[in-house]
């Protein structure tokens, strides 16, 4: 399991864009800058490589830890749901998006998820995304 780099007391939930340590909090983030040593990309690397460079994605390891992740999803299968029209339509309901913030900001993920599983339109999406990414996962088989 990994601890902030910063206070080495909790779990990271962020990473630095520029030197790409772990942090746990805006606070870590704010000590951590000040001292923060941007890693050096090559000098040959074209302008327009550089820019690729600094758009990194991200990975679900960025997000969880081993100890979290019970059923990883590829990166692959994760931008397919980027690119569903379904997904894109459902997102246009600001209520869904406004559900889907409140999970985001929540600090009880798990009590966050229980509550919007009440809401059907939450339901709808979830089902939709897990469609598309098992969709996927069996034709990977």
């Amino acid at each position: 399991m990994q601890i902030c780099s910063v206070c080495s007391e909790h779990t990271p939930k962020y990473r630095c864009p520029a030197c790409k340590i772990r942090y746990c909090s805006l606070g870590c983030y704010k000590r951590h800058k000040d001292t923060c040593l941007p890693v050096e990309q090559p000098a040959h690397i074209e302008p327009e490589a550089k820019d690729a460079l600094n758009t990194e994605p991200w990975t679900v390891e960025d997000l969880l830890h081993e100890s979290d992740i019970v059923d990883k999803v590829p990166l692959q299968r994760l931008q397919l749901l980027g690119q569903s029209k379904e997904i894109r339509d459902l997102l246009c309901n600001p209520h869904l998006r406004q559900l889907l913030r409140s999970v985001d900001s929540a600090n009880s993920k798990d009590d966050a998820m229980k509550a919007a599983m009440q809401e059907p339109l939450f339901v709808e999406f979830s089902d939709q995304c897990l469609k598309i990414v098992e969709k996927e996962k069996l034709s990977f088989l």
